[in-house]
């Protein structure tokens, strides 16, 4: 059965008007979206487009001194931005990093789909002026900020995208998209705990004061989930 717009979760396949969608719809599957999974692969060929509708995914840098987070990606957007610019694939590599579900479309039919239609295009161009706002958001937050206000911050990313106080999240990973060894990030868990910010248990993380976590987490958080909605017309999360 073809998936039906109204069902999607996902914010830029439900954004698209129902003639674009009608272009795509056809060619989605639905996938699974497995914890760990890399989604695209570092410097291959990005064989898929795929929409998340639950789940929440990273893209990663490597290097000598391991992987970083450079983006994250939910059900706001898409993962394998490359081919809207025109790309086949991307020095970075996307993990799940929550696991979840969404729909995926090929790589050559997402890009027969941009040329026949300008106006679906221009959606997912605007989308990606968005995402590049929040990896210039993560170096800036990476250079200016403390690990606190930097785990702060990603929680709420993460929280927007999850739409759950409480999410699936680990040290190992933690420590991946902060760039930190994992003692400082266990310090900066317990730092935001003892304020009363969160509770972390083995495996998971609740929120249970956002507010906090927002002022917590100062200029880090806010700037490019502000550019999303303005541009986008809705904010991060909106089902």
């Amino acid at each position: 059965m073809q998936p039906q717009q109204v069902d999607i979760r996902n914010q830029l396949l439900g954004g698209l008007s129902a003639e674009d969608f009608a272009l795509l719809q056809p060619d989605l599957e639905p996938v699974v979206l497995a914890l760990r999974q890399f989604v695209v692969n570092a410097g291959e060929p990005i064989t898929h487009v795929t929409f998340p509708d639950r789940g929440v995914s990273s893209t990663l840098a490597e290097g000598v001194a391991g992987r970083i987070e450079v983006g994250i990606t939910g059900r706001e957007g898409l993962v394998g931005l490359a081919v809207v610019l025109g790309l086949n694939r991307s020095p970075h590599g996307t993990m799940i990093q929550v696991a979840g579900e969404g729909h995926r479309l090929s790589t050559d039919g997402f890009t027969a789909a941009l040329q026949a239609r300008p106006s679906m295009l221009g959606w997912f161009l605007r989308y990606a002026h968005v995402a590049m706002i929040q990896t210039a958001q993560t170096a800036h937050a990476n250079a200016a900020f403390d690990i606190e206000a930097r785990l702060a911050r990603w929680l709420l990313m993460t929280q927007d995208r999850v739409g759950e106080a409480e999410f699936p999240l680990t040290h190992e990973f933690l420590s991946i998209m902060l760039g930190v060894r994992r003692p400082g990030v266990t310090v900066a868990l317990q730092v935001l705990e003892g304020n009363g910010l969160i509770r972390a248990t083995r495996g998971r993380i609740r929120i249970v004061n956002r507010e906090g976590l927002i002022e917590t987490a100062d200029d880090a958080y806010g700037v490019s989930e502000a550019e999303y909605a303005s541009v986008m017309g809705m904010p991060i999360g909106k089902v």
